[in-house]
């Protein structure tokens, strides 16, 4: 997924934001690692079985935007 494809606002799931489907290429288990320490962006939870990042947060990881 490159850049004009990514959202711009609103919430993504895991599967869009990991590869292959996403920009960021690393594993799951990488990924809530990162969550974890810190890293990465904070989940939110909307339901039991649903997690989301904004798409914002995301955005600015793989763009390497300081700001966020």
């Amino acid at each position: 997924m490159d850049n004009l494809t990514f959202p711009k606002t609103g919430f993504v799931r895991l599967s869009q934001i990991l590869s292959p489907s996403g920009p960021i290429p690393v594993s799951k288990s990488t990924w809530w690692q990162g969550v974890k320490d810190g890293r990465f962006p904070a989940a939110q939870k909307l339901g039991p079985r649903t997690t989301v990042w904004k798409a914002e947060d995301i955005r600015a990881l793989f763009e390497g935007d300081d700001d966020a």
